[in-house]
């Protein structure tokens, strides 16, 4: 009797977990209407990178197709409407049940040169270290757009980092309408030492998945790496460990690699950095570089001690003997902390933009869809390091280096090589800022002089000074007062001697003889814009041309 009661529970849970995983295009459209109903009263703040009325419009038209989709494309486009919100935090995980897709047996990788297949299964070792020329008969740089859309990406960076790798699941494939059906077989065309050729994969079996740590696969008997392994690059060595230092001898040096924000279990953050600094005093290191270019976050309460220790050595805490490294794995907690850096110490950002914007809505909790099981998360905590007005996509390097596919597989470190052989006494890591400490120190003069030449400077390259001076001047323009006006109108003529070409200062020129009352030159300055840019900028001067 026991065997049989056991029996028809089981039975019963069965046909349950069947029913479950079959869900009518009604009930789909219920978890649609919960989603979109749980954004609007529990998170409205989350809609910044896009509008409440674009978000419900999408939402209908997925609503309005959901009984002709198959379940895949429903939870694919709701991936979208996720991803439309562009903050990392705020997404849905391709590989939670119930939703559990399929996985094609490659590692994708961005490197300078292009996309690269950084590590595959052992079935296809002709395709590993190939460059990617197409997928499905798309070329890489469409396919590539064709998934965007499912990424929550805050940034290009995000999305080279931690988006291209949808092109691995079939689902997404599908939905995205890279191949005509759901199929568990896809041909990339490639390219590898001078050949170019198709390569076909085969999903790995339901539940398998492709081994990465940090961004790279895990090579073992079953998995294979592009990267000679005979040796390893210090960025890639002990991965299992929070944080690693090394004295570097010959460049009398102290190098830090940091791939998450949490205390190792033997030496607390604390702890390390204080050891680390003692380090740097006693062989009077001449230079401190901490990598964070593999740091994804964790828990960024731990930051402070880490600037604590950084400001009490001002042996180290100097304009050219304080370098960090960052890239487009660089996000959430390490974000933080690259901006506390940057706040707060004389540090030079080396390597690639962060994945991050500077400030963001991070720390998410989870939602569950009521019918298909399926967990959503969602951001809730505003982090904001810098002031409102400073607020950018991501922290750009001072010193901006990417590393090629080949520099990759040889075990080359462009980015760590050119932090040690930097030197250059006079270098202004902030350029922004010191043009401002010569404008509001009263030293025109002076600065008539320097501006130009940082600008040709190819030190400075990674300064965008048109954008910047634009935005001072905009701030002044915004505040409504009739001397910022002024000097605003002093900033965008400033911009247009250096950057005769530039609509936007043009626009904003006109604005501001516009709040002057000075029609005529509004008008010379709006045309002026116009004519440069008539589908761009244009259109806002024509709109304040009309209104005058």
């Amino acid at each position: 009797m026991v065997k049989l009661i056991l029996f028809i529970l089981n039975l019963f849970l069965a046909l349950q977990l069947s029913a479950q995983e079959k869900l009518s295009a009604t009930e789909w459209q219920e978890d649609l209407r919960f989603f979109q109903n749980t954004l609007h009263e529990d998170y409205p703040f989350l809609f910044v990178k896009t509008t409440p009325e674009a978000f419900d419009q999408e939402v209908q038209t997925l609503y309005d197709d959901i009984p002709n989709l198959q379940e895949h494309e429903i939870i694919v486009g709701i991936s979208r409407l996720i991803a439309s919100f562009k903050y990392g935090h705020t997404h849905l995980s391709f590989w939670q049940k119930p939703v559990e897709f399929a996985q094609f047996p490659f590692n994708l990788y961005a490197f300078k040169d292009g996309i690269y297949m950084e590590g595959t299964h052992k079935d296809y070792p002709e395709a590993v270290g190939a460059k990617v020329l197409a997928v499905a008969g798309t070329p890489i740089a469409e396919a590539l757009q064709a998934i965007e859309p499912t990424v929550p990406a805050e940034n290009a960076q995000y999305f080279k980092a931690y988006g291209i790798n949808n092109l691995r699941y079939p689902e997404i494939v599908h939905a995205q309408h890279l191949t005509q059906n759901l199929q568990q077989e896809i041909t990339l065309k490639l390219e590898k030492n001078g050949k170019v050729f198709n390569q076909t994969f085969t999903t790995l079996p339901k539940g398998a998945g492709v081994p990465t740590d940090h961004g790279f696969v895990t090579p073992d008997e079953n998995w294979l790496s592009a990267r000679d392994q005979n040796t390893t690059p210090l960025y890639l060595q002990q991965l299992d460990k929070v944080y690693v230092e090394e004295y570097l001898a010959e460049e009398q040096a102290v190098y830090v690699r940091h791939s998450r924000i949490q205390d190792e279990p033997e030496e607390s953050t604390k702890d390390f950095y204080a050891r680390v600094l003692e380090e740097v005093v006693a062989k009077n290191a001449q230079k401190l570089i901490i990598d964070l270019r593999l740091n994804g976050g964790g828990n960024n309460y731990l930051n402070k001690d880490i600037i604590k220790e950084l400001l009490q050595t001002e042996q180290i805490n100097q304009v050219g003997k304080m370098f960090v490294i960052i890239g487009k794995r660089t996000f959430s907690a390490c974000q933080n902390l690259v901006n506390e850096l940057d706040n707060y110490t004389n540090v030079i950002f080396v390597g690639e933009p962060t994945a991050e914007n500077l400030n963001f809505w991070g720390d998410n909790r989870p939602v569950i869809l009521p019918k298909s099981g399926l967990t959503i998360a969602l951001s809730y905590l505003w982090w904001q390091d810098k002031p409102a007005l400073e607020n950018a996509e991501w922290m750009t390097p001072s010193i901006p280096v990417a590393m090629t596919f080949e520099e990759y597989r040889t075990n080359q470190d462009p980015v760590l090589e050119a932090a040690l052989a930097f030197d250059e006494p006079d270098f202004k890591p902030r350029p922004m800022d010191y043009v401002k400490e010569l404008y509001f120190s009263g030293q025109t003069h002076k600065l008539a002089e320097e501006l130009p030449k940082m600008i040709q400077d190819p030190l400075y390259a990674f300064c965008d000074f048109e954008h910047e001076l634009i935005k001072q001047g905009n701030l002044l323009l915004q505040s409504g007062r009739v001397p910022q006006i002024q000097a605003a109108i002093q900033v965008f003529a400033t911009v247009l001697e250096l950057f005769p070409n530039s609509a936007s200062a043009h626009k904003h020129l006109g604005e501001s003889y516009i709040a002057t009352g000075n029609t005529q030159k509004a008008k010379e300055a709006l045309h002026k814009a116009i004519a440069l840019d008539p589908d761009g900028v244009g259109v806002t001067a024509q709109e304040l041309l009309t209104e005058i």
